[in-house]
């Protein structure tokens, strides 16, 4: 900004009246200028996201003061640039979530950004990303909806490159156990499937179905990331919807009780008791392998948007907008799937500095409470999926979910930064 030079009266001398009353005109100009923006400037209507002891996990320095910038808490704001990627562009996008190809006929979700209250988060740098974890690997460790961000990630490289799919080297499933390999950064990129995060054994005598009942061994990690998680240097953890479905709990080799169940003579258990033990097992575990050396980002619960019925009695996802933050109401159950994770991961972030393991909060659970309209509803189509049913647990891409990647970006450059001893610039 542009500043009138305001005159120098340090010798003694005033000036004539008509000078000084500009002064003070100018004098009062300026302090309006200065004061309005932080009177406008937003809050968050709710303070779960943003625990006041945030520390270093979550902000950044802004400069050489000590003020710091919360990405996670802020609105979406109109953005009318064309996205990072399309289905035309970008052929890694599975039918699922290939909202575009299916026919969506509203295409305003793809018109908005998110904008953090206190500072600007940076667009998406392929090419940065790609220098970043140059020589490093990341996998993705939970359920469908971490698919869901890799496919994000995978199609937001694709302005740099294409990987070479090597899932059928590693895996004998390969529909759930995905790798990608980037030979020219030497970087490596999968999924390792485990919906629950810990041991699970199908139980349902009518066999599986999308509400069938599961096993669930609380304190035993599934064996299906464990033997490989060691070897990536970041692994994001999620998980969330599947723990509605019924499952029957054991602890310590025995039967305690069970969850969205109907049994007379068992115990009834929360669905949020089962995931902070899931979660406590997964960062218990990590924290135990002598050699994972790895960064830990826990990225916390996403919201599902039905309306007008539950998943299974009609219920759809048909906004067409965001909500804004007047709009938005928690549900409880919101609050009981973020606050158990988040605890958690604050318990095992202090025992992983005395490891010397890094653990990082993804908070994106306010980010998509806001974005109703970015589901697939019914365009998007699955093999595994009964048409009849709206999706309004997935993300369509491309979509709000891309915000995911560009938070995950944000965190590599603030580590690197950190390792080059410089501020980050945001």
């Amino acid at each position: 900004m542009k500043l009138h030079t305001i005159p120098d009266f340090h010798n003694g001398k005033f000036p004539p009246p008509n000078s000084l009353k500009k002064f003070l005109l100018l004098l009062l100009y300026f302090i309006l200028l200065t004061t309005i923006p932080f009177c406008l400037r937003n809050t968050s209507p709710f303070s779960l996201l943003s625990p006041p002891e945030s520390d270093d996990i979550s902000s950044l320095e802004e400069d050489d003061s000590s003020k710091t910038c919360n990405v996670f808490n802020g609105t979406w704001v109109p953005y009318f640039e064309e996205p990072y990627y399309t289905n035309e562009t970008c052929n890694l996008i599975i039918d699922q979530q290939n909202c575009l190809k299916f026919g969506r006929p509203n295409k305003e979700f793809l018109n908005w950004r998110w904008k953090p209250d206190e500072c600007e988060l940076p667009l998406f740098d392929a090419v940065q990303f790609l220098e970043l974890v140059r020589g490093k690997s990341l996998a993705f460790l939970g359920d469908s909806v971490g698919k869901n961000q890799m496919h994000s990630l995978l199609c937001l490289l694709t302005k740099v490159a294409y990987p070479e799919d090597l899932s059928d080297r590693y895996y004998t499933d390969t529909s759930y156990f995905k790798r990608y390999f980037y030979p020219d950064y030497n970087f490596t990129m999968g999924t390792l499937w485990a919906p629950f995060l810990v041991k699970s054994i199908e139980s349902d005598s009518n066999g599986y179905s999308p509400n069938s009942q599961m096993n669930l061994y609380l304190d035993e990690p599934n064996e299906g990331w464990l033997n490989d998680v060691e070897k990536f240097d970041y692994v994001i953890v999620s998980a969330g919807q599947w723990f509605f479905r019924p499952t029957m709990l054991h602890e310590n080799g025995s039967l305690i009780g069970c969850s969205t169940c109907k049994y007379d003579n068992l115990t009834t258990f929360t669905p949020y008791y089962a995931y902070r033990k899931a979660f406590r097992t997964v960062f218990r575990t990590l924290l135990g392998l002598e050699n994972y050396k790895g960064v830990t980002f826990l990225r916390t619960f996403s919201p599902s948007h039905f309306e007008n019925g539950a998943w299974n009695e009609g219920g759809n996802c048909v906004r067409t907008r965001p909500f804004a933050r007047e709009e938005l109401k928690v549900d409880q159950y919101i609050w009981d799937m973020h606050s158990p994770q988040v605890e958690e991961f604050r318990v095992f972030e202090e025992l992983g500095k005395k490891r010397g393991l890094e653990f990082k909060l993804m908070d994106t659970t306010e980010a998509m409470l806001m974005r109703p309209d970015g589901h697939p509803n019914f365009y998007g189509h699955s093999p595994h999926r009964n048409m009849t049913l709206a999706d309004c647990v997935h993300w369509c891409l491309p979509g709000p979910i891309d915000v995911w990647n560009e938070f995950l970006l944000y965190f590599l450059r603030t580590q690197q930064s950190s390792l080059d001893g410089k501020t980050i610039e945001v």
